[in-house]
């Protein structure tokens, strides 16, 4: 009795894996359908309106005249720009960005340094503080690891000229994409994201979320859906779901595109993806009953709850993890072991979707579908390796445990001369959770080992997938934090 209790309690928590990796499919479907319907602006301001460019920052040192250079060589009129500059910082930024801002008012820009010293709300509550202050109807944020182009303003803001549209999005680009392996990978998750995922949506009449910059707001949408607010770590997508509630048409627009730093280390990047995963599963315990009884379409509401529970799927990945060996060993002895043979086609499928949805990807923006089959086994893997630190970040979030906003750390990376240029790491230290996931890299070690003595050859693959996530974002975590 006891064995097929594990048995069916494994194959639930694949089912809901699966109904997650359905759901992917459904999005590329969108997509496809879709992705001939580009937006448009319903005309073009005659007269360009005053933008306000906030520039939230904290403790970033190496990048923050980066940023700034960026923002002053952004092509709109001089007189129509103001910039607020944002800063939180506790370190060498303060002096750095001070004398930035001076540098840039001597120039004949209508720039304004703001820092506070208490750091209330984190980022919302710096916008929030500068949204008080600031002179124009929009704003366009951009957070400090990213370099603006030149027409970013002029590519989003006749969208505006639309009075239901509340917000404008542009799709992130990436300075640093072939850094390293890990950039690669994170390159291919944020492309599917920002190509398949924002075009399905936005495109089909779904919620979609401003991801937290390079995007403008209009001011009355974010007063209207009641302010920037601090209560989650993902500020972004709490204040787009309330806006969107309240009414609010948002963009997005593919075509423009802000170049960005992406996490070049292991520990960065956890921390930021545990940030997300956490902010995500706060918005859910927060809005999740808003938006079942709000009087939206049922298509919205539905997609809704798969967007908002995404980082769901973390939790039961690890439950999945733990179960392998044991499901695997007593299927053994039922009577006909074949007939459980369900997690071969499940799996097969969620894989499937994944391997589906990425060279869809990588074919839209690069025109290589071989590319994006060599990269998708190990994006693979690195997400099983991720399940530990987000599923915890997720279970921090429906609990209420309250935590800092932590930032992802930029190091200011530049190419020269064909070669890759960081300022030094900022590792974090050692954690529980990367002896747990170098404990499960061991666990999957074994797994196999027994796999191949026991023949469940069909199963070797996909252990396979879960060994190299382990191990990789284990030891790369503990490499990085010397």
């Amino acid at each position: 009795m006891t064995e097929i209790v594990i048995i069916g309690f494994y194959l639930m928590v694949l089912s809901i894996l699966g109904l997650y990796g359905f759901h992917r499919g459904l999005l590329l479907y969108l997509y496809w359908r879709h992705r001939a319907k580009a937006p448009r602006p319903a005309r073009y301001f005659e007269e360009l309106p005053k933008v306000t460019i906030q520039l939230p920052m904290y403790n970033e040192m190496y990048v923050a005249e980066r940023l700034l250079e960026g923002v002053a060589a952004i092509d709109y009129p001089k007189e129509l720009l103001e910039i607020q500059v944002l800063d939180d910082s506790t370190d060498e930024t303060v002096e750095i960005a001070e004398a930035k801002v001076e540098q840039l008012k001597a120039r004949g820009f209508d720039i304004v340094y703001i820092h506070r010293d208490d750091r209330i709300g984190f980022k919302a509550g710096a916008l929030e503080n500068g949204l008080k202050v600031a002179k124009s109807d929009y704003t366009l944020v951009f957070d400090a690891d990213f370099v603006p182009t030149q027409s970013i303003i002029k590519d989003l803001i006749h969208y505006f000229t639309d009075p239901a549209v509340g917000m404008v999005q542009a799709r992130w680009g990436h300075l640093n994409r072939d850094y390293s392996v890990l950039t690669r990978v994170q390159s291919l998750m944020l492309d599917g994201h920002f190509i398949i995922e924002h075009i399905a949506r936005n495109r089909s009449g779904r919620f979609f979320n401003f991801n937290g910059t390079a995007g403008i707001w209009r001011r009355q949408a974010i007063v209207d859906a009641g302010g920037w607010q601090h209560d989650t770590l993902t500020e972004d997508m709490d204040l787009s779901f309330r806006a969107q509630l309240k009414g609010w048409r948002f963009i997005y627009v593919p075509h423009a595109i802000a170049p960005a730093e992406i996490p070049c280390e292991m520990n960065s990047f956890k921390g930021q993806q545990f940030r997300w995963a956490k902010g995500s599963a706060q918005t859910t315990r927060k809005l999740l009953l808003t938006v079942i009884q709000a009087n939206i379409p049922l298509k919205v509401k539905i997609e809704c709850l798969f967007h908002l529970t995404n980082n769901f799927a973390y939790l039961f990945l690890i439950i999945l993890a733990a179960l392998q060996l044991p499901n695997m060993l007593l299927r053994r002895h039922m009577e006909r072991p074949e007939l459980l043979l369900l997690d071969v086609p499940l799996f097969a499928t969620t894989c499937l979707s994944i391997v589906i949805f990425y060279v869809a990807t990588y074919r839209a923006l690069y025109h290589d579908k071989w590319d994006a089959i060599k990269r998708i086994p190990l994006m693979m893997a690195v997400s099983i390796g991720l399940s530990i630190n987000n599923a915890r970040a997720v279970l921090e979030g429906l609990i209420g445990r309250e935590s800092e906003f932590v930032r992802t750390p930029k190091h200011g990376i530049l190419r020269r001369d064909g070669n890759w240029i960081a300022k030094k790491y900022r590792a974090g230290s050692k954690s529980l959770g990367t002896v747990l996931e170098l404990g499960f890299g061991l666990y999957f070690f074994i797994t196999i080992i027994l796999a191949v003595l026991t023949g469940s050859w069909a199963s070797i693959p996909f252990l396979v997938l879960f060994l190299i996530g382990f191990l990789y974002v284990g030891m790369l975590s503990f490499y990085q934090t010397r």
